[in-house]
């Protein structure tokens, strides 16, 4: 390594100059810069508004750039670039890449779960409403974001119970004859038979959609008008469900929290806080002046005191990959100022992404100046307490490193777990935990390919050999992306397995530390045999007795609880397989159903037990279908299992 990278003042290496040269290729235009290892792989992705300029400025005066930036600096051996027609379409390449190649210097969303939103499907003849993770652009009318899954759901059943919104999916919608449970009991109009038109349906399926878009006080007194007037007209039982239907709506309104009646824009508030340990930014959402929530995204190697770290540039980057996965709202107010290119580069991009003007701004109105102050103690309370459960993780990884005599922290684990089912459909996890911390990206599924029946042992052995097999070059040149080498490796099993996976790992010239992890029966009386409770055991290879961790430890934490996952992850692409399985099978044997027609025939109903319970007539009116293919389907699904002997 050169010491002009070093950051050393001496004579720079030959790397070093050849990369010099190679920027002064580069051109005076937008685009995005690639930061490659020696390894070919992309560690750092930037935006420019001119790519020679700001690439040379990376190593130029190396000692005044913080420290992260120099450690970056030193791991570069190449250097790429892609051209754009604007910074704007630079800023919105970099987000998509960065979603793409995860590298290592960028700041990343490692959020495993987006926000939860609710969405009112408009595009539909008989709207609904759905839980939704993601905001796309396909006719629905998103609300949100939500800080709780749970919430989302309550309001959900709800609004579906108080304003008789249909709640079933649009397979079984579409296959219905007659009025389901839900309409018996008068929490639907049951529009799937017809019983309301779509106008008549969409009238009164509004409020809940006026409700959602904040303007609660005119739906409330609209209701309390049609109340008094359906009074007058002695349509009593309308009013009496008109009185319970605003009752029901105070009550929840009285719940929420709002800031202002006359505000009508949607608004997010984004502040930070940290120091040398790492940085909080706190991102508050109000909408129709109501307080929704808040988020906090943590990242441990910002140090937002540090004079030489810009702030403006990972706010940028955190604000453009934010935005990239979330709603917009009409206004973003920051506790810091851009300046005025980059908040207008920032306001650009994000009315292009919204396709609706959106401001960015400077919060200096009283009322505006206190949602970013609300945003800024946020920030600080939660990161002290992201902080100290960091702390409290990074002393479990250190007990791990120090009970397994480990050579270096383990800051990368994976776990391997097998699942099986009557011999069949043999699956294995890996999951992997990054400084104790589930790291789904890294997560993958495999599919025993090599052994019959149920053998654990060969299975694991099968997967252990796949997942370090060495990559070589492909014949068009180019590397294959390894998996990053992990620091310690956990096997869902004893000394059985844990034997298997040492000796394969020795035959294939690798060398990684392993434990084994099983549970163990205690009795708590000898001559009963009563069992009292399973303990975990953790094996090493070459030791006789087990390691012993105490369960309220976090270094017993975050080892049970990878294996947990890993098991999770397995049991739940196992299942998934035997679902798509078991409807093959079933539907293999009907002469005449090719792939074709059993895709159509499966897109039309959703799941198997929705086609058991379809009608000949209904499945002869899909396309390519006719009546004696869809009463030999039928045939085959209803016909009795054989009894068992």
């Amino acid at each position: 390594m050169n010491d002009a990278i070093n950051g050393s003042g001496d004579a720079p290496s030959e790397r070093f100059l050849l990369i010099k040269e190679k920027i002064k290729e580069f051109p005076l235009t937008p685009g995005v810069y690639l930061m490659k290892n020696q390894n070919e792989k992309i560690i750092y992705v930037g935006k420019a508004k001119n790519l020679r300029t700001r690439v040379r400025n990376y190593f130029q005066g190396l000692n005044d750039h913080p420290a992260r930036t120099r450690f970056l600096v030193r791991q570069i051996y190449d250097l790429d670039f892609i051209l754009t027609p604007t910074e704007v379409e630079a800023l919105l390449l970099e987000a998509t890449l960065i979603k793409k190649h995860r590298p290592k210097f960028n700041i990343r969303l490692k959020d495993d779960k987006s926000y939860p939103y609710i969405k009112y499907s408009a595009e539909d003849d008989f709207p609904r409403l759905y839980f939704s993770r993601k905001v796309k652009k396909d006719g629905g009318i998103y609300f949100g974001p939500f800080p709780r899954g749970q919430s989302i759901s309550e309001t959900i059943r709800f609004l579906n119970r108080l304003f008789k919104i249909r709640d079933c999916n649009d397979a079984f919608f579409k296959s219905r004859k007659r009025p389901c449970l839900t309409y018996q009991i008068g929490r639907c109009s049951a529009p799937c038979v017809d019983y309301v038109t779509k106008d008549q349906y969409r009238s009164e399926v509004h409020p809940a959609l006026t409700f959602l878009q904040g303007q609660d006080r005119q739906l409330i007194q609209d209701l309390k008008l049609k109340m008094k007037q359906s009074s007058v007209e002695e349509r009593f039982e309308v009013a009496a469900h008109l009185r319970d239907t605003i009752g029901a709506l105070s009550s929840v309104l009285e719940k929420q929290s709002v800031l202002s009646h006359k505000q009508k824009l949607d608004q997010d508030a984004i502040s930070f806080f940290g120091d040398e340990r790492g940085c909080l930014i706190e991102t508050l959402h109000v909408r129709q002046g109501r307080l929704l929530g808040a988020r906090p995204f943590f990242f441990s190697h910002i140090n937002p005191q540090d004079r030489g770290e810009d702030l403006r540039d990972w706010l940028i980057s955190f604000l453009n990959q934010y935005y990239d996965e979330n709603m917009i709202p009409d206004e973003v107010l920051l506790s810091v100022d851009l300046g005025r290119d980059l908040t207008q580069l920032l306001e650009n991009l994000l009315t292009q992404r919204k396709e609706k003007k959106v401001s960015v701004k400077l919060a200096h109105e009283s009322s505006r100046r206190k949602l970013v102050e609300m945003a800024t103690k946020n920030a600080e309370a939660q990161f002290e307490k992201f902080v100290t459960q960091t702390d409290e993780r990074r002393l479990g990884l250190e007990e791990i490193k120090t009970k397994l005599s480990l050579p270096t922290l383990p800051s990368r684990i994976e776990c391997y777990d097998i699942s099986t089912f009557q011999g069949k459909e043999t699956v294995a996890s890996q999951v992997v935990f990054t400084d104790g911390l589930p790291d789904r990206d890294q997560y993958r599924r495999y599919r025993i390919k090599t052994v019959t029946g149920i053998d654990d042992f060969l299975s694991m052995k099968e997967v252990i050999s796949r997942r370090f097999a060495i990559k070589e070059k492909s014949a068009d040149g180019t590397i294959r992306v390894e998996q990053p080498k992990p620091d310690l490796i956990v096997i869902d099993g004893g000394k059985g397995q844990l034997g298997v996976v040492t000796k394969l790992l020795q035959e294939m010239q690798q060398s990684y530390p392993v434990v084994g992890l099983a549970k163990a029966r205690t009795a708590s009386d000898f001559k009963s045999q009563k069992l009292k409770q399973t303990e975990e055991r953790f094996y090493l290879p070459g030791r006789q007795n087990p390691v012993v961790f105490r369960p309220s430890s976090d270094a017993y934490q975050v080892l049970v609880g990878i294996r947990d996952e890993a098991h999770r992850f397995a049991i739940t692409y196992h299942r998934k397989l035997r679902e798509a399985t078991s409807l093959e099978s079933e539907l293999d044997s009907v002469v005449g159903l090719g792939d074709k027609r059993r895709k159509e025939l499966l897109g039309r109903f959703g799941s198997l037990d929705q086609i058991k319970l379809a009608t000949a007539e209904e499945i002869a009116k899909i396309k390519g279908f006719n009546r004696i293919l869809a009463e030999r389907i039928l045939l085959q699904l209803q016909e009795p299992e054989e009894p068992e002997v």
